[in-house]
């Protein structure tokens, strides 16, 4: 028997997969015409190139729980060499293999052991680290980030997010996101979920007296 919280759990994940294919398709779409020395570009994300984040995120759309927890118990739990080798795996043997195998999961709903919703903030988050290093720029949906600022508020769940913003107050400049109490931190959304997940750079489109305290906290450990 389905219970309501599971009904609503189901109606949630529901609404949220389209958001996650949309942000799919508008990736794949500003990735098409890329160089070979542009897909080489160091992204946001720790050590990652750009075509390396994109092969991560082939990954995730690709991996099942039960995959999931063979590749952990094969790694010995290892999490950090689990996400390496499954990178590998997707990665390809030319930029076009990267792209071509992201484009075969662009409407998958196949994801590891978490909710629907962080599978978003892959989408998000890995898309502006692949961006912004290429000075590509993608007008997000309000609606979009609004949601996912509202996950990442109140989550640490694989990414440390809360517990970054803590005891600051968060206020969007472009939306209906605010959250927390304390010195103020304000700006558009992206920006705010962009540091709420460790991203420094983001830090300068910033404003209030809680924005050293985010940086410094930003800085503290790499995305």
């Amino acid at each position: 028997m389905t219970t309501p919280e599971r009904s609503t759990d189901l109606r949630r994940a529901t609404d949220i997969w389209p958001l996650v294919h949309a942000e799919r398709v508008a990736l794949s779409a500003d990735l098409a015409d890329l160089t070979d020395r542009q897909w080489a570009t160091r992204s946001l994300s720790a050590d990652l190139t750009v075509r390396e984040v994109l092969a991560h995120l082939t990954a995730a759309a690709s991996l099942t729980p039960v995959r999931w927890l063979a590749g952990v118990i094969r790694c010995r739990f290892d999490f950090d060499k689990q996400v390496a080798m499954r990178l590998a795996q997707h990665l390809g043997a030319t930029p076009a293999d990267t792209l071509a195998r992201f484009r075969q999961v662009v409407i998958s709903t196949t994801k590891p052991p978490l909710p629907v919703v962080a599978m978003l903030g892959e989408a998000v988050v890995h898309g502006e680290d692949i961006r912004r290093p290429l000075g590509v720029r993608r007008d997000y949906p309000v609606a979009t980030l609004t949601r996912l600022a509202d996950y990442y508020q109140g989550s640490d769940l694989v990414v440390l997010a809360k517990g970054r913003i803590g005891g600051l107050r968060l206020v969007a400049a472009d939306g209906p996101f605010a959250t927390g109490s304390g010195p103020l931190v304000s700006g558009a959304t992206l920006a705010l979920i962009m540091a709420m997940t460790g991203r420094t750079l983001y830090c300068e489109e910033l404003d209030g007296d809680g924005v050293a305290v985010l940086r410094e906290r930003c800085a503290a450990a790499r995305p």
